[in-house]
């Protein structure tokens, strides 16, 4: 393998061949990496924590850390993180606490721009973005293909339904619709359906269609939630399906 003279990797540590370490890094004794990582420059990898293949950290990145809960009492909690991820410098992934289920998890294939925060026991799917500063508190679950944007914190024990873009500087508070447009700073509202998001992902205008006569019983009717999911379920496709289920699986509430 290719280790800086300047990185430490603690004893115990599991680090292919194949991996790069650069200068300054830092790994500790139950840390172990997939094929194919780099370490580009003062990144540390601590705690128990399990990394998949083909994954970039940048300077300054923090991973598996201890949980920033006053209730975390050192206790063996893990951080899992999947393949092909790219994050960027100074991100920060706490690893879980007990109370939480004990595990922080990223999917495969997420970008995380610099200074992102994912708190302990977050829940991070796979083929997401998360811009600049997004911070996430504790217990957060985020859906695969959501956005997230820059300076946007979202409150402890929220979901981000998958495909969903909020926009920047969004504080969100309660459970963001999946496939949907969200956004604003001191009152939240869902803007209908993330069309040109879900065309880059390959959406068929049928599905889009289908979404957005949803989308306009939500948002647009004067039906009243429950109202809407009456109607919604006379809709066909799983897209709607799922957006219904959403709904009325959501603990906090939707942002409408």
């Amino acid at each position: 393998m290719s280790v800086h003279p300047s990185a430490v990797v603690a004893p115990g540590a599991v680090v292919p061949e194949s991996c790069v370490v650069g200068p300054f890094c830092t790994i500790g004794p139950e840390v172990v990496l997939g094929e194919d990582c780099t370490l580009i420059s003062h990144a540390v990898l601590d705690g128990r924590t399990r990394i998949g293949s083909r994954n970039i950290f940048h300077p300054f990145a923090a991973v598996g850390v201890a949980p920033q809960d006053l209730k975390y009492g050192g206790e063996p909690t893990e951080t899992v993180i999947g393949d092909g991820n790219t994050i960027r410098e100074s991100v920060t992934i706490s690893r879980g606490t007990v109370g939480g289920g004990g595990i922080t998890r990223i999917g495969s294939g997420n970008l995380l721009m610099t200074c992102v925060h994912i708190g302990h026991d977050s829940q991070v799917g796979s083929h997401c973005i998360l811009a600049n500063a997004a911070t996430l508190a504790g217990h957060v679950i985020i859906e695969d293909y959501a956005t997230v944007g820059a300076f946007s914190p979202v409150h402890q024990h929220c979901t981000v339904g998958r495909y969903a873009f909020i926009g920047g500087g969004t504080i969100v508070t309660k459970d963001v619709l999946p496939f949907s447009k969200t956004s604003g700073r001191r009152e939240n509202k869902a803007f209908g359906v993330n069309s040109v998001g879900l065309e880059r992902r390959g959406f068929s205008p049928e599905r889009i269609r289908s979404l957005q006569k949803a989308f306009r019983l939500l948002l647009v009717s004067k039906l009243n939630t429950t109202q809407a999911l009456e109607k919604m379920r006379e809709l066909e496709g799983e897209d709607v399906a799922l957006l219904a289920g959403f709904i009325e699986r959501s603990q906090r509430g939707v942002i409408k």
